[in-house]
């Protein structure tokens, strides 16, 4: 064993010795040129008989900072707990100190697999000294991450795996970015503050069903950028929230903004004083946003185009003047779905009412507001989860009483939730919610008394005057015919007098020609 193995020690360090020797000679009489030569063949059969390619992403290109460096950055956070083998990690915080940051520390490395491809990261860094001509300073240090695979996926590294990569960190800082809410203040300008609004669609009060098709609705929306560019259509989406004050259509707009994580724009049509004006600030809104205008139906008389054209045709020409300068239903329409609606992409767009029959039939159709939501009174289903966000629970002994009156009476989920928060005592608070309840249903039950007690009061009342007119009637119809009665008796004696004149009359004619005859 011992003799075979330094047989092997001196064959290595004589070869050693010839390369050293070839090498040296090499130098000597070959000339540059083909000394490089041969290194490049060398290089590229090295190349060949290898089975590893190697992508090099730097944290920067010239001054500008790369984007791919950062999504690889962001996509290796999420991969790191996947990799318990990593002994050395970097630990950060940004804005917010509550929220730590893992990457990679320099030197370590990392594997991925991506559809049966193995990747193999490593962070690499290298001192660079600045150029003393251009005013450089010290070295700088150049950070890269380097990824390694088999040669064959090649292709797929750069065509699939990258792209998705950069995608999925597009995803991550859409997903954790800070919101805002703007509102406009003046004219045409948007002022922003941040959105804190922690309503989510788990917190909804709303019955399930109804929650999910607006999430489904959303999420299919979001995915469908090539579809509305193949049929022709802006990337946008109308939601019309109607119903009751209290049922929550707030909380619906901040819990669709955290779910796609969109900023919301709070459009003031009474701020507003033209077309124009409103033009400009719909343009100026951002992608990926949200509009959002309440009570649409009382922040500005909204008229029909053919009302506007019918009366701008009949006045003159200061008056047309004014009416251009106002915000119309045109102006408004021109943006929901004119040429302007195509001046952003993945918009939302939210009008709300407690009203939905006073507004005009052009804003309710498809294509503007595509989805109609309604937004009632308290159901079963709120009311549970409304008790489980104040107060953490599943079920309580009073849950089939208040189920059974919020079944019976009309209560909004705010007024359900107001009584909630008056203790932090589970006991107290449904105790409360339930003598609640059961004054709105006799306050119910006394209105829909009095409310019959007024139609039969009502019923009563037209019957008594019925009869009264019919005895008025009856009374009018008994001194028509007594008047009759006696006209007619009246007529009956005269003509009996003048039958009896007649009769009297014929007689003496009679008397009077036998008397002549007599005579004669």
């Amino acid at each position: 064993m011992a003799p075979s193995y330094d047989k092997t020690i001196a064959t290595a360090a004589s070869l050693a010795a010839s390369l050293m020797l070839v090498r040296s000679l090499a130098n000597e009489l070959l000339p540059s040129e083909v000394r490089d030569a041969l290194s490049s063949a060398l290089a590229s059969l090295r190349s060949r008989m290898t089975w590893q390619h190697t992508i090099v992403i730097e944290e920067t290109e010239g001054w500008s900072s790369n984007r791919v460096y950062n999504s690889v950055k962001a996509y290796l956070a999420t991969r790191i707990n996947a990799n318990i083998n990593m002994q050395r990690l970097r630990v950060s915080s940004g804005e917010d100190a509550e929220k730590m940051v893992v990457s990679m520390e320099a030197g370590e490395e990392m594997a991925d697999v991506y559809e049966g491809a193995e990747f193999k990261w490593c962070l690499v860094t290298r001192d660079v000294s600045g150029d003393p001509n251009n005013g450089g300073g010290g070295a700088r240090e150049i950070r890269s991450y380097e990824v390694s695979f088999n040669k064959r996926h090649k292709e797929k590294a750069l065509k699939e795996y990258l792209p998705f990569i950069v995608a999925t960190a597009k995803a991550i800082k859409d997903q954790e970015r800070s919101l805002s809410i703007y509102m406009n203040e003046r004219y045409d300008e948007w002022s922003p503050i941040g959105l804190q609004h922690p309503s989510t669609f788990d917190t909804l009060a709303m019955d399930h069903k109804q929650k999910q098709s607006i999430v489904d609705d959303l999420n299919r929306f979001i995915k469908r950028k090539d579809y509305y560019r193949r049929i022709g259509k802006a990337w946008k989406r109308g939601y019309l929230l109607y119903g009751p004050p209290g049922t929550g259509k707030s909380s619906l707009i901040a819990a669709i903004a955290n779910h796609l994580r969109f900023d919301i724009y709070d459009l003031e049509l009474t701020g507003v004083d033209s077309n124009s004006d409103l033009r400009r600030l719909l343009v100026g809104m951002t992608n990926r946003s949200i509009l959002v205008v309440e009570d649409i139906d009382c922040t500005i008389e909204l008229k029909q185009r053919e009302e506007e054209d019918e009366e701008q045709s009949k006045s003159s020409s200061t008056e047309k003047k004014k009416a251009e300068d106002k915000v119309t239903l045109s102006g408004l329409l021109n943006f929901v779905d004119g040429l302007w609606s195509t001046s952003g992409e993945e918009r939302i767009l939210i009008f709300t009412t407690n009203y939905k029959e006073r507004l005009d039939p052009a804003l309710l159709r498809p294509g503007r507001m595509d989805m109609h939501i309604h937004m009632g009174y308290c159901t079963t289903e709120a009311f549970q989860i409304l008790a489980n966000n104040y107060h953490s629970i599943d079920y309580h002994v009073t849950y089939p009483e208040i189920e059974a009156l919020i079944e019976e009476v009309s209560v909004t989920p705010a007024e359900v939730a107001e009584v909630l928060m008056r203790s932090d005592d589970t006991d107290v608070a449904l105790h409360d919610l339930v003598e609640l309840l059961k004054l709105k249903k006799k306050d119910a039950t006394e209105i829909k008394t009095g409310s019959k007690q007024a139609e039969e009061n009502k019923d009563a009342n037209e019957i008594k005057t019925g009869s009264k007119q019919a005895e008025e009637k009856k009374e009018a119809n008994e001194i028509k015919t007594e008047s009759m009665e006696v006209d007619g008796g009246d007529e009956i004696k005269t003509g009996s007098v003048q039958v009896e004149e007649k009769k009297d009359d014929k007689e003496a004619v009679v008397k009077n020609e036998l008397t002549e005859n007599g005579s004669g």
